[in-house]
């Protein structure tokens, strides 16, 4: 054998042994090529914002606590968060995240192994739970939803918390023009936890909520004081927390 066809020989088999090594981490396009495939997130957390705020609005909490939530797991977490009547667009990022092969369609596995939190404020409270209906007739499982002063738009149902949702809590206050959802329930209860629905008073214990508009500080302060409370967002926080994967932080 001449050096120049052995060259070849070896340089086939070696590209012949690469692909095999890595095949458990590519995948082919229907266009015949190939390209690597990133892992799914062991747990995708997704957050609403009510009314009209943006999604990146750094003055609500929401906002806030995704950015630690990223900033403490930078990997083994997906966290997003998105304007209330933006549900498509959150539905389909989930879809998404899921299909770990990026085939276009989730397999039964895909969709069992989901870990899902949904949390929001006000119409992002609500949204929370229109999302985990939608994921339930994707047969999609949700770990935990987190509503904080729940406010349905019309047509929706924030208090039934669908069957797919292993825990939910609900944190409201009553007092203002706006207030929210008072008691939420499992439509199944040999299926849903729900973990309690949290009363909250802000007369005699007003929360600062410098950076909102001045007609939210007039005409429904108690609704977004309960937005700016620390008390009810560590709460939210420490929930989520306790289900994602552990850090060497914590």
């Amino acid at each position: 054998m001449n050096y120049s066809l052995g060259l070849r020989w070896f340089t086939g088999i070696a590209l012949v042994l690469l692909l095999v090594l890595s095949s458990n981490k590519l995948a082919a396009r229907p266009d015949g090529a190939v390209r690597a495939l990133a892992p799914s997130p062991s747990v995708i957390v997704i957050g609403f914002v009510g009314g009209f705020v943006h999604h990146d609005d750094a003055v609500h909490q929401e906002v806030q606590l995704a950015a630690r939530l990223r900033k403490d797991y930078p990997t083994g977490m997906e966290v997003k968060v998105f304007e209330n009547h933006l549900w498509r667009q959150a539905h389909q990022e989930i879809l998404q995240l899921l299909d770990s092969d990026h085939n276009g369609a989730l397999s039964a596995e895909e969709k069992l192994q989901a870990r899902i939190v949904l949390y929001g404020h006000s119409w992002g409270a609500s949204e929370t739970v229109s999302m985990a209906r939608a994921l339930q007739k994707d047969e999609i499982p949700v770990l935990l939803t987190i509503q904080v002063d729940s406010v349905s738009k019309p047509g929706n149902d924030d208090r039934s918390i669908p069957a797919n949702v292993a825990q939910a809590v609900n944190f409201f206050q009553l007092d203002g023009l706006l207030h929210g959802q008072r008691q939420i329930v499992a439509a199944d209860p040999l299926h849903t936890q729900i973990l309690g629905n949290f009363r909250f008073e802000y007369k005699a214990n007003q929360v600062n909520c410098d950076g909102y508009p001045w007609f939210a500080r007039v005409f429904m302060k108690p609704h977004i004081e309960i937005e700016s409370d620390p008390k009810v967002w560590n709460q939210v926080e420490s929930l989520i927390r306790s289900k994602l994967p552990s850090t060497h932080a914590e």
